[in-house]
């Protein structure tokens, strides 16, 4: 699976989210290259967030903890539809996502050597069903109460995704993020 993974072809942008071209994942991510991203955060009735710990097996951010998924835009997909896709691609899930924010972030992996440089949009759903774990992408997943999940993430920030961290913060400070 990781070969296929290394193979996806990212989508190019600038700033302004106008495309530039097309690359293959891996590539950008040595080169730093800014390109297009989706990430997607589910909670259940309760207000719970589902996390998930990225697999062990993934090139770049291995065992960290994040948001429900992320991932990247194909050529000519749009940004909603790949978060759909992904969202059933690693956990099966398929519900309505609402679009919430996007920004642009850039992180380096020191145990890769790969970085991310990504513009992301943020998407949120509700869930309270069951889910199949792809183990391709992720090893665990859990539900925390946001609360909780603050406190953890100032206690060991280094077990939590770059990307999620901002995402959190945005979601702050827009007044989405219930505690």
């Amino acid at each position: 699976m990781e070969d296929l993974e290394q193979e996806e072809i990212v989508v190019l942008v600038d700033e302004t989210n106008e495309i530039l071209g097309y690359l293959g994942k891996l590539e950008a991510h040595k080169k730093g290259l800014l390109h297009r991203a989706i990430s997607v955060i589910v909670f259940n009735s309760k207000g719970e967030m589902l996390l998930q710990q990225r697999a062990y097996t993934k090139y770049h951010w291995a065992g960290i903890w994040s948001n429900t998924c992320c991932s990247h835009p194909r050529k000519d997909e749009g940004f909603k539809e790949a978060a759909e896709r992904r969202l059933f691609e690693e956990l099966g899930i398929q519900i309505p996502l609402s679009e919430q924010f996007n920004f642009i972030y850039k992180a380096y992996d020191e145990k890769s050597g790969l970085t991310e440089h990504e513009y992301d949009v943020v998407f949120t759903g509700v869930y309270d069903g069951s889910f199949e774990i792809n183990r391709d992408e992720v090893e665990a997943t859990k539900w925390i109460e946001v609360k909780d999940l603050l406190t953890d993430i100032a206690k060991r920030p280094d077990e939590y995704s770059f990307w999620f961290k901002i995402i959190l913060e945005e979601m702050q400070k827009r007044g989405t993020l219930t505690t």
